[in-house]
């Protein structure tokens, strides 16, 4: 939607550092470029929108910013198009602007915005945010007219930046100084470490809009779900005469209202209703749809005790490609390696691990201290520990190759970069 170069400058995406290829390779994907900036770590909603503020600020102080989350669904997007053209006079005009979406239903899983004093036509004053209600709560909200917190924005740079340095003078600061003390590596911008770290954690919503006088919301409709939860997926999927959603391999007998998304494992379901089922090769996830949003706290209870689980992926993005945990033992680790067209890893060497790679599609050209070979499908070569080695991909498709290394120990921070493309030495 972003890419109609008539309405959307270059599009700034706000992301955590561990997702900054996959970012990259997704722009790519649908031919886009995109300023992409990183965050050394989560602090919700407000301190991303002060960096987007002061980054646009610096450029074009009355630049005007639509604010959209990466994850939300628009079944309408043209409609939603049009809301925010409504909005942009309004913003222009110094005011901060929220799609409040028209509810479809009482639901508990979203917040909910209470229209005030009319503005023009189209617009209201912002008289309350209120939390995600219970289910009567709910009800009342939609009979009385509110409206759903879509977390949807347009304002203009100068205008929110001030509101954040009035309303919250640490995250205004620690943006500033995150972007003045940052560094630019590769395509990506990465905001300083302390500078950013300094800010509090807060969503724009309670950092900015439950104080400001200046909100305003404007009812829109154009199919939004925020897919929040695993229950919102659900919801918004196929499902059989039984309220039933199957993605991948499962089978539910006697069951309804169950989902169960598992691409590699079968999995089944048998005699339960209204249960969630989520399976990948590392975990299995098994919750009450009643409960759906509660995945958020064990996520980070996971996070406190350092399940690796909950840490990293299984597939880790590089800007050369990803690799792929297969196997893991007490002396050994397999790996899918994928390169893209051109791609050249590190040049490197382990202190703790010897590898063996077997290529299985593509041509691959290895380095191997002083020497320099071709090695093609279904061929392999060994790379003793120690010694100083490079892979590439010379050719123009995919090359991919497992990986099994052996040794003490399998951290990547056994890899000793001599020389790389990337700027990671």
């Amino acid at each position: 939607m972003v890419s109609d170069k008539a309405l959307f400058e270059t599009p700034i995406i706000i992301t955590n550092h561990a997702y900054r290829f996959l970012v990259a390779e997704q722009l790519a994907e649908i031919g886009l470029n995109g300023e992409i900036i990183l965050e050394p770590e989560r602090k919700d909603s407000g301190p991303a929108v002060a960096v987007a503020s002061e980054w646009v600020f610096r450029k074009s102080p009355h630049g005007l910013i639509a604010m959209m989350a990466a994850d939300h669904l628009i079944a309408n997007p043209s409609a939603l198009l049009d809301a925010y053209k409504a909005a942009a006079q309004l913003a222009d005009d110094g005011h901060i602007v929220t799609l409040g979406m028209e509810p479809t239903y009482a639901s508990t899983g979203f917040g909910y915005i209470k229209p005030g004093t009319a503005l023009n036509a189209s617009a209201s004053s912002i008289a309350a945010f209120v939390e995600k209600p219970n289910a009567e709560k709910a009800q009342d909200y939609l009979a009385s007219g509110y409206l759903w917190n879509s977390g949807n924005f347009i304002f203009c740079a100068d205008v929110m930046r001030h509101e954040i340095s009035q309303h919250e003078p640490k995250i205004a600061i620690a943006a500033a100084e995150a972007i003045e003390n940052g560094k630019k590596d590769l395509q990506f911008f990465v905001l300083d470490h302390v500078a950013f770290g300094a800010s509090p954690k807060k969503s724009i919503d309670y950092a900015v809009m439950e104080h400001t006088k200046i909100g305003a919301v404007i009812p829109t409709s154009v199919g939004w779900s925020d897919v929040g939860n695993w229950d919102s997926v659900r919801d918004l999927s196929d499902s059989d005469e039984a309220g039933n959603v199957v993605r991948g391999k499962g089978v539910v007998l006697d069951g309804h209202d169950v989902m169960i998304r598992s691409d590699d494992i079968l999995t089944t379901v048998v005699g339960l209703d209204n249960v969630i089922v989520i399976t990948t090769p590392d975990a299995v996830l098994v919750v009450d749809a009643n409960q759906a949003e509660k995945v958020k706290s064990l996520v980070e209870y996971l996070s406190q005790a350092k399940h690796r689980e909950a840490l990293e992926h299984r597939r880790i993005y590089r800007p050369w490609g990803y690799y792929q945990s297969v196997d893991q033992g007490s002396r050994y680790q397999v790996k899918r390696i994928v390169v893209k067209p051109k791609g050249r890893l590190s040049l490197q060497k382990h202190h703790h691990r010897s590898e063996h790679w077997i290529v299985v599609k593509g041509t691959a050209e290895v380095t191997l201290n002083d020497d320099i070979r071709i090695v093609n499908e279904n061929e392999s070569v060994y790379l003793p520990l120690g010694c100083i080695h490079r892979l590439a991909n010379p050719g123009k498709i995919d090359l991919e190759l497992i990986e099994v290394q052996t040794g003490s120990y399998f951290g990547e921070d056994d890899i000793v970069r001599i020389e790389d493309v990337y700027n990671r030495t």
